[in-house]
């Protein structure tokens, strides 16, 4: 019964809108509706500045990072962790408060994997960051991630942590698809491009 709340309460705590939020109290529009049509950071950043896109970027992590290190101290139990880390990051994808849409999840694992595997993500994020400002694609960067996070988690030895992270690799590029499209036909928008 105890793994029930936490995974509800990993899920509820994923499913929160940040970005939506942000983007209507700071600059009163819905970003579903304009640029990317998305809530994640980069949208916000790129409809109401940068410092908002920081704020969405923060909560964002924040609802991955708090239920998984909260839950790590109820229990050490890499299946449990696992089951947590999944459910806050399908909240973020999934949002019940969003009609069962949301983001790309990219901070929200960032956060989770932070409290799952911390040296693993750092590694992951550096790389992330690298591609991003060599490429000018935010969604270059965040491909990145999703395919080093599970070889890092190996390399670092947190093997416990390698199943959950190629789910969420395959996750991610699901939430990137029209990215990837984009990427493909030289259509992606880029932040070197004003």
């Amino acid at each position: 019964m105890l793994w029930i709340f936490w995974l509800v309460f990993a899920y509820f705590l994923g499913s929160l809108p940040f970005g939506l939020f942000v983007a209507k109290i700071s600059c009163g529009i819905d970003p579903r509706q304009e640029g990317s049509k998305n809530t994640g950071a980069t949208n916000v950043a790129r409809l109401c500045g940068f410092g908002y896109g920081v704020a969405a970027l923060v909560l964002d992590l924040a609802k991955g990072f708090i239920p998984v290190i909260m839950a790590s101290s109820y229990s050490q139990n890499w299946l449990f962790l696992s089951l947590v880390t999944v459910a806050a990051i399908l909240g973020h994808v999934y949002s019940i408060f969003l009609d069962m849409k949301g983001g790309k999840a990219v901070a929200t694992t960032i956060g989770a994997f932070l409290a799952l595997a911390p040296s693993a993500t750092i590694w992951a994020v550096i790389f992330c960051v690298a591609v991003i400002i060599l490429s000018g694609y935010v969604s270059m960067g965040s491909l990145t991630l999703a395919v080093t996070l599970p070889v890092l988690c190996l390399i670092t030895a947190n093997i416990g942590a390698v199943p959950v992270a190629v789910f969420i690799t395959m996750l991610l590029f699901w939430t990137h698809r029209e990215n990837i499209k984009r990427l493909a036909r030289g259509e992606e928008i880029s932040w070197k491009k004003k």
